[in-house]
């Protein structure tokens, strides 16, 4: 049966033309904002979105967390609508809506029958511009974040020592703030921060429209600049730039302790370079290093270390380019009981470089590609992830054009490019290796 799943697999990646592109319309208004139209006639369903060029690594130093804080507070009222209205006439309309925020973006969206579009412009380009907020609603919501902080992550020590593991990679770049925001800043957080940051950031010239779904582009043309387009740019829209990290030149480590820890493990995060426009092979040599070794029960560290060694419980590796600084490659092992975390380090660097000594595997390697390919054919079957996928590389500062030709520039990696991307990311002078414990270490055990 496995056989014939990966068969069908291989003839569905055959059958799709190396040149074949998504049903994608670009257009840009007059005020500066991009409108974004893939079609799919599949369904008479859409989704709709509004993409912020500004996360929480956008924001100013004192005030983290003011991203989120204001993604919550948009489910206020405006002029026109009441607190809560949006959302229940979305559902009224059989429909769902919600939003999310990261470090370089902050989206908005709605997923309705084709016919409830321009319901869904008509009620978002209105609290693009006319957000009314009391400091009643600051301080509820206020209370809501901070909640969502204590159960996300102050209940959660391995959240908590994610946390420090990015603010010991990140020394200077906001990369190093948790998205969430630190909690004594997010206590302080008040009207004044997010009207700043909503005045500063919310406008059309900073955002993206992108409309997925049986939808015609020219009509959704018409709707935009019907609705977004008589919104007035930001004409003092700052830069985009952030405080530059400076450069790495030694290896960091820290530990972190929590009684509440059932399992302990380790894991590395080695600043890597991010997804680029025009400049996408390095990123997806360090993708299919990922993929090769920790991406499945039959990549490389999982076999060693897993199946043959029986040294670990789990291991795997990650990595995202689609970010708009560096970013980072991450490995984690959770070893077996009696084995130390030194001991489990050990084993992680062995295997990373002998796999580094022998070089790729060409059968697993067309195999994992052939895995890619065919995920990339299925996720066109929904227009929410497709959705998703082309808002979080714009931005990021990637192009249709970049998100359009990704899949073949994968296609395309050799097994000589995936060693020289482990040679130069798995450089030690720019990791940070974490080790979380139910208990403390005494000195000695650290720098052993």
């Amino acid at each position: 049966m496995l056989r014939t799943i990966t068969l069908a697999i291989g003839v569905a990646c055959a059958a799709l033309p190396a040149f074949a592109r998504d049903q994608v319309s670009d257009f840009t208004l007059d005020n500066g904002m991009q409108v974004v139209v893939i079609e799919d006639h599949r369904a008479p369903v859409v989704t709709h979105m509004v993409w912020y060029r500004a996360g929480s690594a956008d924001e100013q130093p004192g005030v983290s967390g003011v991203a989120h804080f204001l993604e919550h507070l948009l489910f206020k009222g405006t002029e026109t609508l009441e607190p809560g209205e949006f959302s229940a006439t979305v559902a009224a309309n059989g429909g769902r809506d919600n939003a999310f925020t990261s470090y370089d973006y902050t989206a908005y969206y709605q997923r309705v029958a084709a016919d409830r579009l321009e319901l869904m412009m008509t009620m978002e380009s209105d609290r693009m511009v006319n957000l009314q907020l009391s400091e009643e609603d600051i301080l509820t919501e206020r209370d809501v974040i901070i909640e969502e902080r204590n159960q996300r992550v102050e209940n959660n020590p391995g959240a908590l020592f994610r946390e420090q593991m990015s603010a010991a990679q990140y020394l200077n770049h906001r990369y190093g703030v948790p998205i969430i925001g630190w909690r004594h800043e997010m206590e302080t957080l008040d009207l004044q921060d997010a009207l700043a940051y909503y005045t500063q950031f919310y406008a059309p010239n900073n955002a993206i429209l992108v409309v997925a779904g049986d939808v015609q582009p020219d009509e959704v043309l018409d709707l935009a600049q019907k609705y977004y387009g008589t919104i007035p740019a930001n004409p003092d829209l700052p830069e985009r730039t952030r405080p530059s990290e400076p450069p790495q030149t030694s290896a960091r480590r820290m530990t972190f302790s929590d009684p509440r820890v059932a399992q302990p493990y380790l894991t590395r995060s080695y600043l890597a370079p991010e997804r680029n426009s025009d400049d996408q092979k390095t990123a997806a040599a360090l993708t299919l290093l990922a993929e090769v070794l920790g991406g499945a029960q039959t990549s490389v560290l999982n076999q060693k270390l897993q199946f043959e060694q029986q040294k670990v419980v789990y291991v795997g590796a990650w990595y995202s380019g689609t970010s708009l600084d560096k970013t980072t490659f991450n490995l984690t092992v959770v070893p077996v009981p009696g084995l130390s975390l030194e001991e489990a380090e050990q084993e992680l660097d062995q295997a990373v470089a002998d796999f580094i000594e022998t070089g790729v595997d060409e059968e697993q390697l067309d195999r994992i590609k052939m895995q890619l390919r065919a995920s990339q054919i299925y996720a066109r079957d929904d227009v929410e992830k497709m959705a998703n996928r082309y808002g979080r590389a714009l931005t990021s500062g990637l192009t249709i054009a970049d998100i359009q030709t990704w899949p073949d520039v994968l296609q395309a990696v050799s097994s000589e490019e995936i060693i020289a991307a482990a040679e130069m990311v798995f450089d030690k002078r720019k990791s940070v290796t974490g080790w979380l414990t139910a208990t403390d270490l005494t000195a000695e055990e650290i720098t052993q």
